[in-house]
């Protein structure tokens, strides 16, 4: 059974994770184990995903067996969060990653192979707006925390929904974990994070201020793949997709024991995480038209803050039904 490692988003850290990642690509990106399980039947699918409640459908999965018992040999592999994730299958370190909508957007403009194959769960709930002790009105900040996509885009939708000019706040960003002790020590007013962090933060002095759907703000979380990859594996990605599914509805049913299993995986508190759960949708489907009129948005969003310089592809990036013709 595995157990994730958790890391502190160090310099340090992100550089020894780019130059692993970095190596790995000279390997082949986007490749299977060639040697497979310990019985050679099985090719070997690691999927790369951070740390929280938003993973309890693969914690579950892992902790009952379920890829096993579907005759699949998959390892969950912990990164960094954000980004990583993605690169982690541009490198070929990982054949799936799962990341929200906006993180991975920007990762298939830099990296066109990359596919969604399809969402397996969404929320309005999950990211909550913390403000810090003495800031009673939106009008009254004047700087705010934030981490890379979801993060950055939501804060903006904050501030515009509040109608202040996100240019006239400063916006620090930072890891998660960094975040709370910002606001703990002054040098932020806010910020929108996911638990555990939105506790931290309320333990910190701060005060929950509203969800992310409170300003029209959704985000979707996608399994990811390399595009080479997929076309020698549809059958075995399909396969994990459908583990993945199942594991979503057990969460649906009992997030009890589904906050069990991310205990004893991830080691992350039961009652956080119960609660956690109850906020977000694990609802697996296909990518639609909406999807991509969402992906269009954020996207926007990205170019106007010169975060990007493009657009991806989206009818070859987004695959559009692919999850009810291989993994329903």
């Amino acid at each position: 059974m595995f157990r994730l490692h958790r890391t502190g988003g160090r310099p340090a850290a992100a550089l020894l994770t780019l130059l692993t990642l970095l190596l790995a690509t000279a390997c082949g990106a986007g490749t299977t184990d060639s040697a497979g399980s310990a019985g050679g039947t099985s090719p070997t699918v690691r999927i790369a995903l951070g740390v929280d409640a938003a993973y309890a459908p693969l914690y579950l999965a892992a902790e009952r067996g379920m890829f096993e018992k579907a005759g699949l040999d998959v390892r969950l592999t912990k990164v960094e969060g954000g980004p990583a994730a993605a690169q982690a299958v541009t490198a070929g370190t990982a054949q799936i990653s799962v990341n929200a909508d906006s993180t991975a957007l920007p990762q298939m403009v830099s990296n066109p192979r990359l596919r969604a194959l399809g969402v397996f769960q969404s929320s309005d709930r999950y990211l909550k707006v913390v403000l810090r002790k003495g800031i009673t009105s939106p009008r009254q900040i004047k700087t705010m925390g934030s981490i890379q996509g979801i993060g950055l885009y939501a804060t903006h939708e904050y501030l515009r929904h509040h109608g202040i000019d996100p240019d006239s706040v400063q916006i620090q960003q930072s890891s998660p974990q960094e975040i709370p002790t910002m606001l703990q020590r002054g040098d932020i007013d806010g910020y929108i994070l996911f638990d555990p962090w939105v506790t931290k933060g309320v333990e910190a002095g701060g005060r929950i201020a509203g969800s992310i759907g409170d300003f029209g703000v959704t985000f979707r979380q996608w399994l990811l793949t390399d595009a080479t990859w997929l076309k020698d594996n549809e059958e075995l990605a399909g396969k994990v997709f459908k583990v993945i599914a199942q594991a979503d509805r057990l969460v649906t049913k009992d997030p009890h024991a589904a906050a069990l299993a991310a205990h004893e995986q991830a080691q992350l508190p039961v009652a956080g995480t119960e609660q956690a759960i109850g906020e977000i949708s694990f609802t697996p489907r296909a990518l639609t038209s909406a999807d991509v009129a969402s992906s269009r948005k954020i996207v926007d969003f990205l170019r106007a803050q010169k975060l990007i310089k493009s657009a991806p592809d989206y009818d070859t990036v987004l695959l559009r039904g692919w999850y009810d013709r291989h993994a329903r």
